[in-house]
């Protein structure tokens, strides 16, 4: 088109047949449009013979160009130098045949001077033109490929919920960071990669590699925000080649939340094992317990019955008193194991609380010695409390002991009551805590304190840091299966040489406190004569019961099965005043035969007695309101306090 080949006025090749027909094969009809109609006004512009001959040549190059662009597409798929060649061919034979619409039957003669040049060299620079487009098309394709990827690579980076960064393996710089990057440590994007991923670190340089958390059990290292912050994170790296330099993109993630829900995860677990752990020793308790009492209560009652047939200055009555105290030791550590697994038989009452502490002081005295310092502080308007008083003087006496017992010589101690209110937002904050309202009992003392260590086991059965014969280790368990019993929470704050304070939290009852009846008597009275009938299927035990109550004053029928029991009260009718039996017995419990009895001598007064566990007696009635049931083991002393209120008060 620079050097056009003139051969008249108006009669001129300059090869934009080539140019039209490429124009619209690669950048299609939009461009090639365009092309065309610049092409013909200039033609018709220039005028002369060969007009009509030049529009014809650049609509048919147009065309070949468009059709060839349909068919082959070459945007997106490039054409061979053979189908460029074909193609610039097919465009320049069309190109000739409009040879002859010049007039005056000058096309022959025009023919037979450019025919053979442009066959020749036309299609050859379509070729040549061809593949320069081509090529260039296809950058672009490439450049545009390259941009849409960059653009996608970039919204997934900025997508992620991860901080991912691409850092240069030899000099550590952050080379790119993503959105979530700058939200986690607080820097901007370009902060972030002005600086090194080290500079992230929270760890000192020697300690910096990572380390597995013993609640996550996963890798972890410590990052630190702009603002100071430090906060766990785990790295997953991987290595690459980014523009021909060695790099590695690591994902952060904060693992803050996962590692808490893990702490809390493993707080449950440990009650969960802590609740096991109290089962199993209450089924161990439980199973072994009625037994055990029964064994305990004869060894017990026939120590008694020696003891009243020796003198004290005899050498076989201090034996006896060593046989009767371990056996009443032995009593003693059931009873704890019960207390401790929340088994323990229980009969609770509406207590003062200030009150009930204030009874006990002169006990809790001559518990502690002289050398400790008794405080006694009671709150003011302490709400009452529902609770077996004797699960109450349980409770101090072991929290006073453990604390006389870390007290070394002369020190204090403190006992304070309160009501105090937990919200929903306290008891998300603390763990074990609930809502309501609770009277507060705490113990404190100024004594040696405990560890960490030693505070995650106070509370398991058998643990102790107190010397051989010093104590069972079931104090403070007995506290706390008491205290739960009661749909009570204990919480315990301690540090070596500062002292201990126990703080027990029980729910504070609605309604009015319970009086206790002064009038019970409290030691062993003789017998009037009354009659009793005592049932018992364990036979050491009837004979030894018989033996007590005949010893007392009373006069005695033994049953050793429910059946001869109602034979016997049937043969002596009306004569018998007070109907003792066991709970758990063949044939019929011992409520039904309480039932059957009363049916048919409605004066007759009921005592129960057993050996099992709250647990197992719970559903035969016999611990309800009103109803009189003494526990096994019992001393002489226990069942003829017992039997002599009943007859004369109950």
């Amino acid at each position: 088109m620079i050097y056009p080949l003139n051969l008249g006025p108006g009669l001129i090749f300059d090869g934009r047949s080539i140019m039209i027909s490429l124009c619209a094969l690669y950048f299609g009809p939009l461009a090639g449009a365009v092309t065309g109609a610049m092409a013909l006004l200039y033609r018709i512009g220039l005028g002369g013979a060969g007009t009509i001959m030049g529009v014809l040549v650049i609509l048919s190059s147009l065309g070949i160009g468009l059709l060839a662009y349909f068919r082959f597409t070459p945007a997106t798929r490039p054409l061979s130098a053979t189908h460029l060649y074909l193609f610039g061919l097919l465009v320049h034979v069309t190109m000739l045949t409009m040879v002859f619409s010049l007039p005056g039957g000058t096309g022959f003669g025009v023919i037979m001077r450019i025919g053979l040049p442009v066959m020749l060299l036309y299609p050859l620079a379509t070729v040549l033109a061809g593949k320069i487009l081509s090529d260039q098309v296809e950058a672009d394709r490439v450049m545009e490929s390259l941009r849409e990827n960059e653009e996608k690579y970039r919204q997934l980076f900025d997508l992620e919920s991860d901080a991912i960064f691409l850092i240069d393996n030899e000099t550590g710089r952050i080379l790119e960071a993503n959105a979530a990057a700058a939200a986690l440590y607080g820097y901007s994007h370009e902060e972030l990669c002005a600086i090194k991923n080290t500079d992230l670190s929270a760890e000192p340089e020697e300690t910096r590699k990572a380390t597995v958390s013993d609640i996550t059990r996963i890798p972890v290292r410590w990052h630190r925000q702009k603002n100071g912050t430090e906060f766990p994170v785990e790295i997953t790296a991987t290595h690459l080649v980014w523009k021909s330099r060695p790099v590695h993109i690591a994902a952060i993630r904060d693992i803050t939340v996962r590692m808490q829900t893990e702490k809390e995860h493993l707080k449950l677990q440990t009650q969960l094992s802590q609740a096991q752990k109290m089962e199993s020793v209450g089924r161990l308790a439980g199973g072994v317990a009625h037994d055990y009492n029964n064994m305990l209560n004869v060894i017990l009652g026939y120590t008694e019955l020696a003891l009243d047939k020796v003198g004290s200055s005899e050498p076989l009555h201090a034996d006896l008193t060593e046989i009767h105290a371990a056996a009443r030791r032995s009593a003693d550590i059931t009873r704890q194991l019960l207390a401790f697994a929340r088994k323990q038989t229980i009969a609770p009452k509406v207590l003062d609380m200030n009150e009930t502490v204030e009874n006990m002081l002169t006990m809790l005295h001559r518990l502690i010695g002289e050398d400790i310092d008794l405080v006694w502080r009671p709150g003011k308007n302490v709400r009452p409390v529902k609770i077996d008083i004797s699960q109450l003087e349980q409770v101090l006496a072991n929290l006073c002991v453990n604390a006389r017992d870390a007290i070394a010589g002369v020190g204090k101690m403190t006992i304070e009551t309160n009501t105090v209110i937990f919200d929903d937002a306290y008891c998300a904050e603390y763990q074990g805590f609930v809502p309501g309202e609770f009277v507060l009992l705490a113990v404190s003392d100024d004594g040696c304190g405990m560890d960490q260590e030693t505070l995650a086991g106070i509370f398991e059965p058998f643990f102790t840091t107190k010397d051989v014969n010093q104590g069972t280790g079931l104090g403070l368990a007995t506290v706390y299966g008491i205290v739960k019993q009661n749909n009570g929470f204990i919480n315990v704050y301690s540090e070596p040489g500062k002292g201990t304070t126990f703080k027990i939290y029980l729910p504070c009852h609605v309604g009015e406190k319970e009086k206790i009846k002064e009038q019970v008597p409290t030691e062993t009275q003789a017998g009037r004569g009354e009659m009793i009938l005592l049932v018992e299927d364990e036979s050491a035990l009837r004979e030894m019961g018989q033996k007590m109550l005949e010893r007392m004053g009373y006069q005695v029928w033994a049953a050793a099965t429910p059946a001869e029991a109602i034979r016997l009260a049937a043969e002596h009718q009306d004569e018998i005043q007070l109907l003792i039996t066991d709970v758990v017995m063949p044939e019929m419990n011992g409520r039904d035969l309480a039932d059957h009895l009363h049916t048919l001598y409605p004066e007759i007064k009921i005592l129960f007695m057993s050996g099992y566990t709250a647990d197992v007696i719970a559903h035969q009635g016999v611990l309800d309101e009103g109803v009189q049931f003494i526990q096994k083991p019992f001393s002489m002393k226990d069942l003829g306090v017992k039997v002599r209120a009943i007859l004369d008060y109950a």
